[in-house]
């Protein structure tokens, strides 16, 4: 799956993030990364702290499992997850 690919550590997933939007949720695949609406302003970094919070809520992980390896500023981001199989993640998010 181009979206999600194996790295030394764990899953890399890219991910589009939606902020400023209604509700959290995960709308699954587009144009090649998962898309999450969140409902957090991107202001100070607040939007990545929620987008790892819905993250390990949703998968049933710890934060500690989540690190945004790239797109601090961007709406176009990819966070590495430890700990989970491909096949794990993808019965987890329901895409």
């Amino acid at each position: 799956m181009e979206w999600m690919n194996e790295a030394p550590g764990g899953l890399d997933v890219r991910i589009k993030a939606v902020p400023r939007a209604a509700k959290n949720e995960i709308q699954g695949v587009h144009d090649g990364a998962l898309k999450i609406r969140l409902t957090t302003p991107p202001v100070d970094g607040k939007a990545n702290q929620a987008l790892i919070k819905f993250l390990s809520k949703t998968l049933n992980i710890s934060k500690a499992q989540i690190e945004l390896a790239q797109g601090e500023t961007s709406r176009h981001k990819t966070v590495r997850i430890s700990g989970l199989t491909k096949q794990q993640l993808i019965e987890r998010i329901g895409v």
